[in-house]
């Protein structure tokens, strides 16, 4: 009997898959699947004969000369998880707007748009006055071309401007959110759902110390499971449920999601900020919870048999 085909999608800067992900091909075989490891850019990669395709390490998707040809890759694969319509809205942070009108509010925003044209002055006036702020593309991928700053030191203010300009200038969309020092105290938390239901929860430690500064590196993560407090999960439900009003919306029907990890951080006032929903690239910490590895293989084997 042929077993069934799952391909596992990553770039050419993890071609054996990140470490996170290496137990999942043995995980796969005991469920009587037969792994397959692909670049998502590999023009030798015939798609056709992939079987279930799954995003995992294409962390290269994000920069500007593999973005567009990503989205075109991922609407080219016949069985691709999670769904290219999902890939194209959760590309782009925009979407972090509609989730906070959908009662998920993310931290206070200043979108800086490419076409408005901004001069250096323009973008120095519209950073906070004081604390400490981030500046990022709302296209990015492992915190890539984050950066952290602070508003009354010149030099760093200085940088912030440089960067947000860098961005701006390559037809980035830029992102300019004040530093919550919730982050520094207590991390983000990340809520990990395997088609549909919560399987994991770690808190991550900060990543963007005072001194931390824009880079096109992946950011390597500190994380720890725990298990989620009742509020926690109530939050993270009331999040999932959005997402997949949004996604319905963008996609005129509703699509289930293979994998999909929430990240919060509490905004001090009892309540949370969305930082971020990962549906294509997202780091799943299999490693860092008891039973996530064998979870998502699970998830994975249910939609083969299907």
């Amino acid at each position: 009997m042929t077993m069934p085909i799952v391909t596992l999608a990553t770039s050419a800067d993890y071609p054996n898959l990140d470490d996170d992900d290496q137990g999942l091909p043995d995980a796969l075989r005991e469920r009587g699947i037969e792994p397959r490891i692909a670049v998502w850019n590999d023009p030798s990669v015939n798609w056709d004969d992939a079987g279930v395709v799954v995003l995992r390490s294409v962390r290269d998707y994000a920069k500007k000369r593999n973005y567009e040809s990503f989205l075109a890759w991922t609407r080219s694969v016949p069985r691709l998880v999670n769904h290219p319509d999902v890939v194209e809205w959760n590309s782009d942070k925009h979407y972090l707007k509609r989730m906070a009108e959908l009662g998920a509010p993310m931290i206070p925003t200043t979108w800086l748009e490419p076409e408005a044209g901004y001069s250096k002055h323009q973008v120095h006036t519209r950073f906070p006055a004081h604390g400490d702020f981030v500046v990022k593309p709302a296209v990015s991928s492992g915190g890539r071309g984050t950066g952290r700053y602070t508003a009354t030191d010149a030099r760093s203010r200085s940088e912030a401007i440089n960067d947000a300009m860098h961005h701006l200038g390559r037809g980035r969309t830029v992102m300019v959110q004040r530093y919550l020092e919730e982050v520094d105290r207590k991390g983000e938390l990340s809520l990990v759902y395997f088609n549909g239901v919560l399987s994991h929860a770690v808190e991550k430690a900060p990543m963007l110390h005072p001194s931390f500064r824009s880079t096109d590196e992946v950011h390597e993560e500190i994380v720890t499971a725990r298990e989620p407090s009742e509020q926690e999960w109530l939050w993270g439900e009331k999040v999932r449920k959005a997402i997949h009003g949004v996604v319905k919306e963008h996609a005129g029907r509703d699509i289930q999601l293979l994998f999909n990890r929430v990240d919060v951080v509490e905004d001090g006032n009892g309540g949370f900020y969305l930082m971020e929903v990962s549906l294509i690239d997202a780091g799943l910490y299999l490693g860092s919870a008891p039973q996530a590895l064998d979870n998502f293989a699970d998830a994975i084997a249910q939609r083969v048999f299907w």
